[in-house]
């Protein structure tokens, strides 16, 4: 083993990290094949080693590179995008009304498989950072820090230069958030462990069996139990050192009438965990066992509105859900009403199931939902109750131009009974016959109405084009199924009631028009026009090419020389490829990207990507050979003006201008497969 090798070991074994496996990872023998990368390397290490050393306790330092990447795999790009603007799935991706420009048609696309964005007008694009930073107008380190409140991730270094997370121990300079999270996620393990384990919860688990729920879905979705005590769990905390203060934040104890008295919120009830859409916990549902129902007159109850809990935000297993519908074809959500009821949805193999939290369908449930589905179908109970709820949020889905699909259950059975009794086939034949949303409108207003009775009829229509009028008016990008259903639903108030069509479509832009208008938004100024730079078509490949797979740039380097490309952004990325190829031994479009801070560089990377993705017209493998073959002409190309400026300048002798001249013609000859001319 060569010293320099030996030395190389020695520095990482006195330094490894049990935080940074795989970072320290990295083969020394492949990294001390020249002298440059270990060089590069060496340097990685002592700028993350001597950061730490200078941070003043307490004070935050320079983030480690790491940061980047805990963020970008703890933030969902869509989920992000999707909390400010209305999103909906065109394809492979999601499309919406880009925020900073007059957009009528939306132009700004979000790709979840590269987790970019990219307004095709404003020329804007980004990841999750480039994103931030535009929204709210700040700096990257403060669009770090709003991701990291996001996430419920600490920023502040840890004495080995690693990352204070959620799920960790930080000690006393973690962020508050995180406490909270951590708070829940030990709560939920106690009533978890409690459930499958304790003698006292005997009475929960026959419970649960009787309402068909196995074992397995006790585990996967950490269904729990709390006993009949009011300081089970405040036990616990003190011995874990986790405060009532803390408890009390995220609703799990409440506080009593007495002055500084504090007690369980959840008692003698079988508990639901509520995650966040990352899969955390935030919140917990309870219902209560029948043999204790006289002691509670509330049947089902919900953690309070907390800092990590918002139950309009919020819908009970959409991070199970979500994974699901992200690997079907067919993208349909269900919405059911209850834990029970999609917890034997999963258990039956509809994993594309959620419900609502103790409330109506919101807003914000809707545009949730749209993420991640083109289409909605509402499983409701089939008794008069659930038939009114589903009247209530027709308007809603109208509004927003979902797909929304109303199943009614026959029997008036709920969800949970009707696949217990009946199966997952009978469930999956009624899932085929649900009707629109516009259709089980006009049978619910329609049913029942007399012929000849003018006043119900006009009560009818009215109710109908009441919330026609709530969909967007019908422009020239509105999609085909908006119109031909618009259409059909005035044909079929016309033909039932006998009023012309031309009546109902003036009734209905009049309503429209006298619509009580909403708000306007507050005006966002415009974005600032990205000004690429200008390059020509060999250079724009070699970048397209690179940022489709920069751990190509080892075998592009072989041939070209960072140096000798002309432009100065081209020379920056290329050697950010290098880079990361030797020095993080993982090359890739995200490390790519969080490579840069800058949104200009991180936009163009993001254009780059488009572009390059877009050229199916031949593989990367012809692509790469094309470019280095051009690369090998236009350096010959280039030596030989050189040469012949030299014997044009008179730089060179009279004999070793002939020789150039003979080399240059010689070299010419080759390229086009010229021979030697021949006498006679």
């Amino acid at each position: 083993m060569c010293s320099r090798e030996a030395s190389a070991r020695k520095w990482v074994s006195t330094n490894r990290s049990p935080n940074k496996g795989r970072r320290w990872s990295l083969d020394v023998a492949q990294l001390t094949q020249g002298g440059v990368g270990l060089c590069r390397w060496f340097c990685r290490q002592l700028e993350i080693l001597l950061s730490n050393i200078l941070a003043e306790p307490g004070v935050a330092g320079p983030v480690p590179f790491d940061a980047k990447d805990e963020l970008r795999r703890a933030i969902d790009i869509v989920d992000l995008v999707g909390s400010y603007i209305q999103l909906r799935r065109s394809g492979r991706n999601y499309v919406g009304l880009c925020p900073w420009h007059d957009d009528r048609r939306p132009s700004l696309q979000v790709n979840p498989e590269r987790q970019t964005f990219k307004c095709w007008v404003c020329d804007l694009g980004g990841d999750i950072f480039s994103f931030v930073m535009q929204a709210e107008k700040v700096s990257f380190p403060e669009a770090m820090q709003l991701l990291a409140d996001r996430a419920g991730i600490s920023l502040r270094p840890t004495p080995r230069g690693g990352l204070s997370a959620s799920g960790e121990s930080a000690g006393a300079s973690a962020d508050p958030k995180a406490e909270l999270y951590r708070a829940m996620a030990w709560a939920v393990e106690q009533y978890s462990n409690n459930l499958q384990t304790s003698p006292q919860a005997d009475v929960a688990r026959e419970y649960l069996a009787d309402r068909g729920i196995t074992t397995e879905s006790v585990r996967k979705f950490r269904l729990g139990f709390a006993p009949d005590r009011w300081d089970w769990l405040l036990e616990r905390a003190r011995a874990a050192q986790i405060s009532a203060k803390t408890l009390e934040t995220v609703g799990l104890v409440t506080r009593g009438e007495r002055a500084g008295s504090v007690y369980d919120r959840f008692r003698g009830r079988v508990l639901f965990a509520i995650n966040d859409t990352q899969g955390r916990p935030v919140a917990l549902g309870g219902r209560i066992l029948p043999s204790l129902a006289e002691t509670s007159p509330a049947k089902y109850i919900n953690s309070p509105e907390t800092p990590l809990f918002s139950k309009s935000s919020l819908l009970y297993a959409l991070d199970t859900a979500k994974e699901a519908l992200r690997q079907a074809e067919a993208k349909r959500v269900l919405v059911v009403e209850g834990y029970t009821d999609v917890v034997i949805a999963h258990q039956s193999g509809f994993r594309n199931t959620v419900a609502v939290l103790g409330t109506a369908l919101g807003e914000k449930h809707v545009r949730l939902l749209r993420r991640y589905a083109d289409q909605i179908i509402l499983v409701l109970d089939g008794d008069e109750a659930g038939q009114r709820r589903t009247n209530e949020v027709l308007e809603l889905f109208v509004a927003e131009q979902v797909d929304l699909r109303v199943l009614t259950l026959p029997d008036k059975l709920d969800p949970c009974d009707f696949l217990l009794a009946r199966g997952a086939d009978a469930f999956n034949h009624l899932l085929d016959t649900a009707i629109d949303a516009l259709g089980h409108l006009v049978r619910q207003a329609t049913t029942g109405v007399a012929h000849g009775d003018m006043h119900a009829a006009n009560q009818a229509i009215e109710q109908v084009l009441g919330v026609l009028a709530k969909a967007p008016r019908l422009r020239e990008d509105t999609p085909t199924s908006a119109r031909v259903r618009e259409h059909q639903v005035l044909h079929q108030l016309s033909r039932q009631f006998g009023v012309p069509e031309e009546l109902l479509r003036g009734r209905l832009s009049q309503l429209r028009r006298s619509a009580a208008r909403k708000p306007s938004a507050p005006q966002v100024a415009p974005a600032t026009p990205l000004e690429l730079p200008r390059l020509d078509s060999w250079e724009q490949e070699l970048l397209e090419l690179l940022v489709e797979d920069p751990s190509w740039v080892a075998e592009a380097l072989t041939v070209l020389g960072v140096e000798q490309l002309p432009s100065a952004i081209a020379r920056q990325i290329v050697e950010a490829c290098r880079d990361l190829h030797e020095i993080e031994g993982e090359a890739t479009f995200e490390r790519l990207l969080g490579h840069f801070d800058e949104p200009e560089l991180k936009a163009f990377l993001v254009d780059l990507d488009e572009r390059g993705r877009a050229k199916a017209s031949a593989t990367r493998e012809e692509r790469r050979a094309c470019l280095l073959e051009g690369w090998r002409r236009r350096h010959e190309q280039l030596a030989r003006r050189l040469q012949v400026d030299a014997v044009r300048q008179r730089h060179v002798g009279d004999d070793e201008a002939l020789a150039l001249l003979a080399r240059v013609v010689e070299q010419e000859r080759n390229r086009h497969c010229m021979t030697e001319p021949t006498e006679g």
